[in-house]
């Protein structure tokens, strides 16, 4: 049952579904259509390097080519699995610019004899920013060799198409879309001086976003490094397009840009990817490099812990935990519920991981993913720290938002000649089973291992609790159970393994699931567990190279 405040959200749901619903109705009148037409442009006054859109496309080279298709054909959806994600265009970073040109050009002449008026799915506001800023990153080989009545068309297209977006941003409370309006306002403007408003516009819009969605560190406020990545590629976009055309660049763009790699290169994990904290998924940060080659963090700006994320190296470890407070409802629509959480590298082999976020699988995988019992740490009587909105509706209008949330205490880092670690405690599940949960956890920097201790602390008497403390390994891990009971082989290659030890305790291997990618992975996983009545107990183990 709905509570005060459950209620209130469900109303506003249906408040929000309404309006939306008449909205699309009312966009799909001639009376709207026609609203949306303005000047056309006389002349583009600026071109963009082509280029630039491989910072945001998510395609490589080797997925499809051109040339090989038959534009008449290519908006038959009956035979196109992936019909809308044609309509964003960001394939054009696949183009060969010498001989592509025919064919691009009847591909959008086809787009816009059948879809220049509002159709719901492909005028969505993803869909239609990632068509604008395609096009107009593409625009000089797209009207290259052109008719008139061509150049005309597409041009009254893209600012149909932005006049729809101006109308609607403020309506827009998605960060992910908001970040990709204003991109495509900001383009609009640099390149037509008929609508040099648009960039005014976005502009101003994007110091709002900046103030509004990052913290003082530049972390987004949602704690996601997955969002982190998405942000920064589209203010890099923003940044490279102002100074190619030599506008003067805004200082928080400056500002902003330089904290967000700043972070970046915080999380930047050995295997070149983001741990998997908080919405995040297997995600290649290869077109970072050249930015972040020539970014330097100087020593005294140097931080442990970004966006409620620890970081530690020594030698060939790498460690990253979890540290953070669950983000406000309003920005918790990716959270994963995995305090104390962690990630553990070797060598540049991840070793320890979480499940990673499912939302490239199901709906159901993304379901999965954000419990407790996913991430690497410790779980109570097979409950999630965190509980997570259910409601279908509300849901749909807020995102798959939090309904509870936690304090973190007594956080201490240790730094000396012998450990780099760190020493926190949650009380997640003190209100439900009267326990705190602390975790302290090392590299050594002379026996080159990983130590831990995790603390279980009784605040009051109560019924018994079953614990499990769970170490996700990486799918490419296998692991066997010793004779002793209390250690596991990790098995890295034919002649490499490492050994996981547990003090006084047995430990079981159990079957596990990976999600960080685009399919379902098995994996293995280490566990402890047991039962615990009116007392505190501590866990020690680790993970060191097999002698």
């Amino acid at each position: 049952m709905f509570g005060l405040k459950g209620a209130y959200f469900y109303l506003v749901a249906i408040q929000v579904t309404l309006i939306k619903f008449f909205k699309k109705i009312y966009f799909s009148t001639k009376k709207y259509n026609n609203s949306l037409k303005s000047k056309i442009p006389s002349q583009v006054f600026f071109n963009p390097n082509s280029f630039l859109l491989s910072i945001i496309s998510p395609y490589k080279q080797s997925s499809f080519k051109i040339s090989d298709i038959n534009p008449n054909d290519f908006w038959l959806e009956s035979k196109n699995k992936n019909f809308l994600e044609q309509h964003n265009f960001l394939w054009l970073n696949l183009i060969d610019r010498k001989t592509d040109g025919k064919n691009i050009q009847k591909i959008i002449y086809l787009w816009m004899l059948n879809y220049s008026s509002f159709k719901k799915e492909i005028w969505e506001t993803s869909v239609l920013s990632s068509r604008i800023i395609s096009w107009i990153l593409n625009i000089d080989i797209i009207i290259n060799n052109g008719t008139f009545d061509f150049k005309k068309n597409l041009f009254q297209n893209i600012i149909t198409q932005c006049n729809h977006l101006k109308k609607n941003i403020k309506f827009e409370k998605d960060p992910i879309k908001k970040i990709e309006v204003l991109t495509a306002l900001i383009l609009s403007g640099i390149v037509f001086k008929e609508y040099e408003e648009n960039y005014a516009i976005g502009l101003k819009e994007l110091e709002k976003f900046v103030k509004y969605y990052f913290d003082k560190d530049g972390f987004p406020l949602t704690r996601s490094p997955n969002d982190l990545i998405f942000f920064t590629r589209y203010l890099l976009l923003c940044h490279e397009i102002i100074k190619d055309a030599h506008y003067s660049m805004p200082s928080f763009l400056d500002e902003i840009i330089k904290e967000s790699l700043g972070c970046i290169k915080f999380l930047k994990t050995p295997n070149n990817q983001v741990p998997l904290f908080n919405g995040s998924s297997e995600s290649d940060l290869n077109n970072f490099d050249k930015f972040l080659e020539n970014f330097k963090i100087k020593k005294k700006e140097k931080k442990n812990i970004l966006g409620g994320l620890f970081y530690a190296k020594s030698k060939g470890q790498t460690l990253y935990l979890d540290v953070g407070e669950p983000p406000s409802k309003d920005f918790s629509k990716n959270y994963q519920s995995g305090p104390l959480s962690f990630e553990y590298f070797l060598d540049g082999l991840k070793i320890i991981t979480n499940c990673g976020f499912g939302n490239k699988i199901s709906s159901k995988a993304e379901l999965i993913s954000r419990l407790t019992a996913s991430q690497s740490t410790l779980t109570i009587n097979d409950t999630s720290v965190t509980k997570f909105e259910r409601n279908k509706l509300i849901n749909r209008v807020f995102g798959n938002s939090i309904k509870n949330s936690f304090k973190t205490n007594h956080l201490s880092i240790k730094d000396d000649k012998n450990f780099l670690g760190i020493s926190i405690s949650h009380n997640g599940y003190e209100k439900n089973f009267s326990c705190i949960h602390k975790r302290e956890i090392y590299l050594d920097h002379k026996n080159n291992k990983i130590q831990g201790t995790d603390h279980i602390l009784k605040k009051s008497d109560g019924l018994p609790i079953k614990y499990v403390f769970r170490f996700h390994l990486n799918p490419e891990l296998s692991a066997i159970k010793t004779m002793s009971g209390n250690s596991a082989l990790i098995q890295i290659s034919k002649n490499k393994s490492l050994i996981f030890t547990i003090a006084n305790e047995k430990l079981e291997i159990e079957r596990s699931i990976y999600l960080g990618g685009k399919k379902i992975l098995d994996n293995t996983c280490i566990t402890i567990s047991g039962n615990l009545v009116n007392k505190d107990k501590s866990f020690n183990w680790e993970i060191k190279k097999k002698l």
